[in-house]
């Protein structure tokens, strides 16, 4: 298949980076850059493929903290964010680094397509990235902090919406398949990797369709990440 895909773990808090190229092509996107550069453009390496392009999922600094140093190794590399957290990085990194990726569109690598979707809930202008590739009855979602292994992001973070987050899980992720691969944006479940159609059986998140369940268990106490 034309995919190739790397998931890194980096840094102190479990950070999941992912880098995503096509057999097609030597370009390559990194998603959330961050904590160690030189790993991540070693693994580039290692996969044959140049990083020409970098997506934020949000604008937290455990996720963009390597945004800068990339771009002082590789000045080109195009940084796409959602519009409403674009000011941020325009102020950190400069405007003509930037580019504001709209809900919908799309960054296409050789056959690869990689979408940006809207999921507000963690941040206001948190999205994930759908992966496809032709022929391909599995497409990736790669979630950030908005999906993870038998949890969802944090609502109670500056800009966070717990109402927000509902929408997004039940009406945005509710569309995607059941066969969808989850990529989230951090090591905190059993396992690195998931389905959407595991998580809608197993994670109680996925499982409080109405608003005021959902509300509720939002305020229970989380559990602490694994080690």
């Amino acid at each position: 298949m034309p995919l190739r895909l790397r998931q890194l773990k980096i840094g102190p808090m479990a950070n999941f980076v992912y880098l995503l190229g096509s057999t097609e092509s030597d370009d390559a996107v990194v998603l959330d850059a961050a904590w160690d550069v030189p790993a991540i453009l070693d693994a580039a390496a290692e996969l044959g493929l140049t990083i020409r392009h970098a997506a934020v999922s949000h604008t937290h600094s455990d996720h963009i903290n390597g945004l800068a140093p990339l771009l002082e190794r590789a000045p080109t590399v195009r940084v796409h964010v959602n519009p409403l957290e674009a000011h941020r990085l325009r102020r950190e990194l400069g405007a003509s680094e930037v580019k504001a990726s709209e809900p919908g569109t799309t960054l296409v690598i050789g056959d690869v397509t990689l979408r940006f979707i809207h999921t507000p809930g963690h941040t206001p202008g948190s999205q994930c990235l759908f992966v496809t590739e032709p022929g391909d009855a599995a497409p990736r979602l790669l979630s950030g902090d908005t999906l993870f292994i038998g949890a969802c992001g944090r609502c109670d973070l500056p800009g966070g919406d717990a109402e927000m987050m509902h929408h997004t899980l039940y009406t945005t992720l509710a569309a995607m398949p059941e066969a969808t691969l989850l990529l989230p944006g951090h090591d905190y479940g059993p396992s690195p990797t998931s389905t959407l159609e595991r998580e809608r059986r197993e994670n109680p998140y996925l499982k409080a369709p109405e608003l005021a369940a959902f509300l509720e268990l939002r305020r229970r106490p989380r559990p602490a990440p694994k080690a």
